[in-house]
């Protein structure tokens, strides 16, 4: 969610609080546009992150409520090197979005961002996501490191205009990080 995360994926860098670098899209122009969005479901946090630590985060989409994002306009290129990259392989090359878009859903993979879901539309353009194949029920929680909910915090900032309260209570309300964060504890991340 946080625009310097997004860059690393786009230019090639190393996001902070992380050691591995990512090499970088095709195309390393910005999005031409990036809003914050909500969609219907939820976020929770589950699977060892060996990026990270701790528990990442996934959509489901059948969890109550809606999920804060960040929709970012980049080219069908970027998002397939975007995906590529989450999946710790290199980029460069092409998805057939075809399936996503008429269906809603695409699975590439077993693997825990090989799904594709088409979560909506903003401004005439589909609303593409990744995540787990699996949902929150299927998985055991597993709460996110620090770094990870640092990088989060600063997304919700950027993109919902939250204030850092209502960010860190969003975060720490999260299966996974419920019971482990608390919203102080969220709230102190950001400094």
């Amino acid at each position: 969610m946080a625009a310097d995360r997004l860059r690393c994926y786009l230019e090639g860098g190393v996001p902070d609080g992380v050691q591995r670098r990512c090499p970088g899209a095709r195309d390393p122009r910005p999005p031409r546009r990036t809003t914050g969005h909500r969609v219907a479901g939820g976020i929770y946090f589950a699977t060892e992150s060996q990026v990270w630590g701790g528990g990442r985060a996934f959509l489901d989409p059948q969890l109550p409520g809606t999920a804060a994002l960040r929709a970012y306009l980049v080219t069908t290129g970027q998002f397939a090197d975007l995906v590529a990259q989450e999946m710790y392989r290199e980029p460069g090359g092409d998805l057939d979005l075809a399936e996503v878009l008429d269906t809603g859903r695409a699975q590439l993979g077993p693997g825990r961002y090989e799904t594709l879901l088409r979560v909506g539309d903003l401004d005439g353009h589909p609303v593409l996501t990744f995540t787990a194949p699996w949902s929150s029920a299927d998985v055991a929680p597993l709460a996110p490191s620090a770094a990870y909910l640092r990088m989060l915090l600063a997304g919700l900032l950027e993109g919902q205009g939250w204030d850092v309260a209502e960010a860190a209570r969003y975060l720490a309300e999260r299966p996974g990080a419920r019971g482990v964060w608390t919203p102080e504890r969220v709230r102190e991340l950001a400094g």
